[in-house]
């Protein structure tokens, strides 16, 4: 099964950085949408069915904690897989997040990093059959 991905960051950099992280981590990546803000992904979660949203929580317009708080409110996307990727440091936040049943990833990450709480996440794992691009071994670039 391909999962389809929707990358929410203000970064159009960071943005490129963790599409290319996706496709280096060797799991089965179908579609992948692009978000600059909360208010845009929800926009893109109306418009096709999405299997997983990787988030950062410090944004314009609407934040990441706002994005998360009205996708649980809405029943047509309550139950979407969300991983947050940001430099949060914050503990109580990070467990705050937790609670609101995402997880969490630091940049900088890995390939590795990004697959491993992806198949934990999703229950999808990286295929050898898929042709996803080469998978990175521990200690690939940090992205």
């Amino acid at each position: 099964m391909a999962l389809n991905v929707l990358i929410v960051d203000d970064s159009s950099v960071m943005r490129a950085m963790i599409k290319k992280t996706l496709r280096l981590s060797g799991l089965p990546v179908g579609e992948i949408c692009e978000a600059e803000n909360g208010v845009a992904a929800l926009e893109r979660l109306e418009e096709r069915w999405l299997d997983l949203a990787l988030v950062d929580i410090n944004m314009p317009v609407m934040n990441g904690i706002d994005l998360i708080e009205e996708i649980r409110r809405r029943p047509a996307i309550a139950d979407l897989v969300i991983m947050v990727v940001s430099t949060e440091s914050s503990e109580t936040r990070i467990e705050s997040l937790r609670r609101m049943g995402v997880d969490f990833v630091h940049k900088p990450f890995t390939p590795e990093d990004i697959k491993r709480k992806i198949e934990n996440l999703t229950g999808v794992c990286a295929d050898a059959g898929q042709d996803n691009g080469p998978a990175v071994p521990d200690g690939g670039p940090d992205f």
